[in-house]
């Protein structure tokens, strides 16, 4: 099962999201209904700045005859809860005042992290110049990034417009 990860500084829109795109099914349950032109099915779960859920997927429109359409159920903790998220910061600082260490790293975990690292980029010196893709700010990536998903036959999600397929 293919996972992609897209993450960056100044991107055209703040958000964190986990987006499931199921894969489509084989055949058409409904006679003369093209398979490819379905909506497709998938679950996003909203993480930040705007927490919830959507899901997506095609089902037939009520009548005799047998037409497909476009469904998405969503849900905002924001419209339910009437509770503006909250920052990362605002919870850290929260913590902070509270006395609660839970969220940050211990000293052991962040050595523990740069012994992995560190070897990586002693290997990066020693081959020299290595050119990472680099982006605009306010864009949605490096354009390599969606070369990369093209080889696969797959694309990005848009950024900051969650009614948009993705493929």
């Amino acid at each position: 099962m293919p996972f992609y990860l897209r993450t960056g500084k100044a991107m055209s829109k703040r958000q964190t999201e986990v987006a499931i795109q199921f894969k489509q099914a084989p055949y058409s349950l409904f006679r003369d209904t093209p398979v490819d032109r379905l909506t497709p099915n998938d679950l996003v779960l909203h993480i930040q700045p705007e927490e919830g859920m959507t899901l997506r997927f095609s089902a037939k429109k009520p009548g005799p005859s047998v037409t497909m359409g476009p469904v998405e159920m969503k849900f905002n903790y924001e419209d339910y809860f009437k509770a503006t998220p909250s920052t990362g910061y605002e919870t850290l600082i929260y913590d902070c005042l509270k006395g609660d260490a839970s969220l940050f790293q211990r000293a052991d975990a962040i050595e523990a992290g740069w012994q992995v690292v560190q070897p990586i980029l002693d290997a990066w010196k020693k081959l020299g110049q290595v050119r990472l893709p680099t982006y605009e700010a306010g864009s949605s990536g490096p354009s390599e990034s969606a070369a990369m998903l093209e080889r696969d036959g797959r694309r990005w999600r848009p950024i900051g417009n969650a009614n948009e397929p993705s493929r």
